[in-house]
């Protein structure tokens, strides 16, 4: 008898990783969509730049470290949109294609490359740009204000104050649920439309590319605690716009769902949307800036590993004894 041996895993899939990255590359269209709509085209020179500057690291760094080409993966091609949609469209270009760098070369790249870095790479280069240049990642140009598109030092436009600045005050923003929902309103590129970013994540779920357990979970989290401890005076008023404004939807759809930064059980994935939730109400209540979803979602990327090891799903046929 003629035994073949090799590595795991012996049961393969269709699915491929340049497969995932197109899904999700498909399911941030419609929110690329609605922030050239809403913010003009400028939008789309932001995005190249974020690209560009994450497939060039990409490239780099493969040549260094002499190892196969991995642009074919579409990785860096994801990590780019992502971050490109975490940004302002008035941002400078140079400031994106820093991000870009980062978000390729420290943040996964140093770390092992795809699958083994700790960090969602975007996040993690939007919360170092934020360190570096805030002041170019919290000025949002008012709605309908047109954007210089060959300017490459900070645009200087008029800004507006988005609805989670009116939040903060405390307040109830002057933007309808219509505004909010369809994406009339100030802020970043790829968090003004719950209608794109929801029809994204319908892609994603149909596709089977992500589960509802962490997006569930943290819209949930955020839902319940909004509802509880509301700073408006309509609590029901104040849980939708929590859950409209800013980057809620952007981080529970793509960012939280990241399979290299996130929990695999489904315990563990359950556990990790809530804090990822709770964090993200208590950082904008307490928090110096509006928005506490970046910083939500890179801490509980931290404690991802530690969720897996104590939450461990039990094994088929196996009572609890089995599971440990």
């Amino acid at each position: 008898m003629n035994l073949t041996v090799s590595a795991s895993p012996h049961i393969r899939g269709k699915d491929t990783t340049a497969r995932l990255m197109l899904d999700v590359v498909i399911a941030l269209l419609p929110a690329l969509a609605a922030g050239v709509i809403f913010h003009g085209p400028r939008v789309a020179l932001v995005v190249a730049a974020c690209v560009l500057s994450a497939l060039a690291a990409e490239w780099l760094i493969r040549l260094v470290l002499r190892q196969h080409n991995t642009l074919p993966d579409g990785s860096a091609l994801v990590t780019g949109l992502l971050l490109a949609l975490t940004l302002p469209a008035s941002v400078p270009y140079w400031v994106a294609a820093i991000g870009g760098l980062f978000a390729t070369i420290v943040v996964k790249g140093l770390c092992g490359g795809l699958g083994q870095n700790t960090f969602n790479p975007a996040l993690g280069a939007r919360a170092f740009l934020m360190l570096l240049f805030p002041a170019c990642l919290t000025r949002f140009p008012a709605l309908g204000v047109p954007l210089p598109l060959g300017e490459l030092s900070p645009v200087d436009v008029i800004t507006g104050a988005t609805p989670l600045h009116h939040m903060q005050m405390p307040a109830l923003p002057d933007a309808t649920l219509t505004d909010m929902f369809l994406g009339r309103i100030g802020g970043c590129i790829g968090e003004t439309s719950a209608l794109a970013l929801l029809i994204g994540g319908g892609w994603l779920l149909f596709r089977r590319v992500i589960s509802i357990r962490i997006p569930a979970a943290y819209l949930g989290t955020v839902a319940v605690l909004s509802l509880i401890f509301p700073k408006g005076e309509d609590p029901l008023l104040w849980m939708v716009y929590s859950l409209l404004g800013g980057g809620v939807l952007l981080g529970a759809i793509f960012m939280a769902t990241d399979y290299a930064t996130s929990p695999v059980g489904p315990a563990a994935q359950v556990v990790y949307g809530v804090g990822c939730g709770a964090l993200t109400v208590a950082l904008r209540y307490t928090g110096l800036f509006p928005e506490g979803v970046t910083y939500a979602i890179l801490i509980m990327n931290a404690a991802a590993w530690l969720l897996d090891r104590y939450l461990v799903p039990t094994r088929y046929g196996a009572g609890k004894e089995g599971a440990k």
